[in-house]
């Protein structure tokens, strides 16, 4: 099982609105010892719509979806899900309460229109809004919260905690990386197959730079994954950069910087 967002709507493809969604998304599960590992951004086209949500029902996965949710013409999320799930729209109970509720505190008639707002796939589940109450949905492991980042980040924060507390910081993860100073992947890739083969199921990655006026191009070489296995594989990568006869420096992100030969 993984984690995976769905960022929806023509706003945001056409540049009209920034994504915060992704950004927060993994802020919060980063904070409870999870991770992301998949994000999707679709417009607001059905047909691209409903074969992404069918795609993504197929798999194992957490998913997150933001925005389309409304009632406008544009708001397509709720009747996609439906038809890549297979299954009829209904007006939600739970939601009609919620609905009523808030048209009584705003002073506001319940009409047929208003209630459009709870219909949802069958079967869902409501995710409490606290901002006007009008709910999300949650169908099997997908949770269908507004594009609004004031509504959704709290909504997404209540089915975590709700549903998969028992998820959180199951699995520790370090990382560790040095800056190597005109270092090219070239010459470092036997390492990097090395490291990958000696420490299995620690992951190997480097980012390489060009760098600019005031930072020469360097590589930046890391290793992640089971803290148990991260530090000596750290220093056995260390080592190896030095006899390679490279100038390093441990990322600034590590607290104890060193320079190697």
């Amino acid at each position: 099982m993984g984690f995976a967002a769905i960022i929806i709507g023509d706003e945001i493809i056409r540049g009209k609105r920034q994504d915060k969604h992704f950004a927060k998304t993994r802020e919060l599960l980063s904070g409870r010892g999870l991770r992301l590992d998949v994000v999707t951004y679709v417009g607001d086209d059905p047909v691209r719509l409903t074969e992404v949500l069918r795609q993504s029902f197929g798999t194992n996965d957490v998913v997150f979806s933001f925005g389309g949710i409304g009632i406008t013409p544009d708001d397509r999320t709720r009747r996609c899900a439906a038809d890549a799930a297979g299954l009829p729209l209904e007006v939600h109970p739970a939601a009609e309460r919620e609905i009523r509720a808030m048209s009584i505190e705003r002073k506001r008639e319940v009409t047929d229109e208003m209630l459009q707002f709870g219909a949802f796939p069958q079967g869902s589940r409501i995710i409490p809004n606290p901002v006007n109450r009008i709910p999300g949905f949650s169908l099997r492991d997908h949770h269908f919260v507004p594009g609004f980042p004031e509504m959704a980040w709290p909504m997404i924060e209540w089915v975590l905690d709700t549903y998969y507390r028992d998820l959180f910081h199951r699995k520790a993860e370090a990382e560790k990386s040095i800056i190597i100073l005109g270092g090219n992947e070239g010459t470092l890739l036997p390492l990097m197959r090395r490291l990958e083969q000696d420490y299995a199921g620690l992951l190997v990655f480097s980012l390489p730079s060009f760098g600019d006026a005031t930072t020469p191009s360097h590589v930046e070489l890391g290793v992640r994954g089971d803290p148990a296995q991260v530090d000596s594989a750290f220093e056995d990568m260390c080592r190896e950069v030095a006899t390679l006869g490279f100038s390093y420096t441990v990322d600034k992100k590590n607290p104890s910087p060193k320079t190697g030969a």
